[in-house]
């Protein structure tokens, strides 16, 4: 934090707050959410939000964030998502529509997988 002389405050200046942190090993940094928990009112899913924004610019997702995975066994479709239900939701839509099967799985049960076939 800056005051008016441009000279930093000292960090007892510096509001406290009830932010998580976050950290990625593969980028070598870590993240205080303050912006997304008191300014963009993210709230409990600051987390989440920072997790999917990281995901979207980096290609990967920070640590300890495991996403539920879902891919399409015929076609080049398919996405991570954060929770259950909208990855869920999604093969379920997509199998619906394209009569494919698609491969659901979990994030913390290795090699366990699901498929999901159209109706």
């Amino acid at each position: 934090m800056t005051d008016e002389s441009g000279i930093d405050a000292p960090e007892s200046d510096v509001p406290e707050s009830d932010a998580p942190t976050v950290s990625c090993s593969r980028c070598n940094r870590e993240w205080d959410l303050y912006f997304e928990f008191e300014e963009l009112y993210a709230g409990n899913r600051a987390v989440e939000q920072f997790a999917l924004d990281h995901e979207r610019h980096t290609g990967h997702f920070p640590d300890d964030v495991t996403p539920w995975v879902v891919e399409c066994r015929h076609c080049p479709d398919g996405d991570r998502y954060l929770e259950e239900r909208p990855a869920r939701r999604w093969a379920k839509t997509h199998a619906r529509h394209t009569d494919h099967t698609v491969e659901f799985r979990p994030p913390t049960k290795q090699g366990s997988t699901e498929l999901i076939h159209g109706e």
